[in-house]
């Protein structure tokens, strides 16, 4: 199996650095900085990344839960929200919202969200999430 790579640099203090994240083929690159991180600055931060790597893991897990279970979808949208919370001991993610919606010829709506569910338990991203709550809405289009 493949081995995925990333990488960061920080330039400066915590406070007033910056630093530029990029994935290692190339396809993004994006500035950082603790406004952009944990206030509403400009730029991108780590817990966006997380949660564009879950939605993006979900979808495609639940496409794959979905058509084993005989009902390929048209499509499936899923926008995760990170929570990112101050601490005792620091700063943790602390929960992820996914909202889900699909596009599934032939299927019911329980059964769409009994697929979705076992997608967010299931899900690579969702496993190396452990400790994290993750919250589920699906909603069959």
């Amino acid at each position: 199996m493949p081995v995925r790579a990333a990488e960061a640099e920080w330039k400066g203090s915590l406070q007033e650095g910056s630093g530029t994240m990029r994935f290692g083929s190339g396809a993004f690159e994006g500035q950082y900085s603790f406004g952009s991180r944990f206030e509403e600055g400009v730029g991108t931060n780590p817990e966006e990344l997380i949660g564009a790597a879950h939605a993006g893991c979900f979808s495609m897990a639940l496409s794959g839960a979905l058509t084993r279970a005989g009902h390929p979808p048209t499509r499936v949208h899923t926008t995760a929200k990170v929570h990112i919370e101050k601490g005792d001991a620091g700063f943790s993610i602390t929960r992820i919202e996914l909202k889900t919606e699909g596009e599934v010829p032939g299927i019911d709506e329980d059964t769409f969200r009994k697929e979705a569910e076992g997608a967010k338990v299931g899900c690579p991203v969702s496993k190396a999430l452990t400790g994290t709550e993750i919250t589920l809405d699906a909603k069959l289009l």
